[in-house]
């Protein structure tokens, strides 16, 4: 028995398995997102459906096109540059003050996804290991404990998740271990500084390994996408 059929979906629960189907590049950039096609696959109404995918257009995740339907977001290049470069403005110094914030179950957090991370590398999980990578990010700013930063930071990481999909290099494009083992090590060390000047470095190294030429294609079928 698969998850759909042992799970009672909502609009929250469907946009957020949607939303980790994007972040694992199981659903790229321009896929289209049938009301029909989801709703059969989840075992919901149409309106559940809706309510899911309109959550999504908010978080610019999906685009409702009129009279067309619903696809994942395809970014420009121009929406690449501005999406990195408001990281390189905010995430340097959130991890500042993640590393004076840090705790010693922080850390062993951070551990453990750079574990995992590696886990799905060594697998070939690449799309697995590129959502892990952006949770790795996500946690620095909630430790950071800046919410409102928080909450920016974490759209920009779901973009950067399509930029990503959109425009990688394959494992070139994915957050580099040894940069995450470097940041936990001003992490551990509560080294403020230096972890801020590690992570304008890292994401300048992200930006740099995206090529704007290459394009993905859509899955086949949208329930395959969704099996995990």
């Amino acid at each position: 028995m698969n998850k759909f059929e042992t799970k009672h979906w909502t609009s929250d629960t469907v946009a957020a398995d949607l939303e980790h189907a994007i972040h694992e590049h199981r659903l790229p950039p321009g896929t289209k997102l049938g009301e029909d096609e989801l709703a059969e696959a989840y075992g919901i109404s149409r309106t559940i459906v809706r309510a899911a995918l309109l959550a999504l257009s908010h978080r610019r995740l999906v685009e409702l096109k009129r009279n067309r339907g619903a696809f994942v977001a395809q970014p420009t290049v121009r929406d690449a540059r501005e999406v990195f470069e408001a990281r390189a403005l905010l995430e340097p110094r959130t991890a500042h003050s993640a590393a004076e914030r840090m705790t010693d179950e922080d850390l062993a957090l951070l551990r453990s996804n750079i574990a995992s991370e590696h886990e799905a590398l060594d697998a070939g999980e690449n799309g697995r290991a590129l959502f892990l990578s952006g949770q790795f990010h996500a946690e620095i700013a909630r430790i950071a404990d800046q919410t409102t930063v928080e909450g920016f930071i974490s759209e920009l990481i779901s973009r950067s998740s399509l930029i990503i999909a959109l425009y990688w290099r394959r494992r070139a494009a994915l957050c580099e271990t040894q940069a995450h083992h470097a940041l936990l090590d001003a992490f551990a060390n509560r080294d403020g500084a230096l972890a801020e000047q590690l992570m304008k470095s890292h994401l300048l190294d992200l930006v740099a390994s995206l090529d704007l030429r290459n394009v993905t294609q859509p899955p086949t079928s949208l329930r395959e996408a969704l099996k995990r």
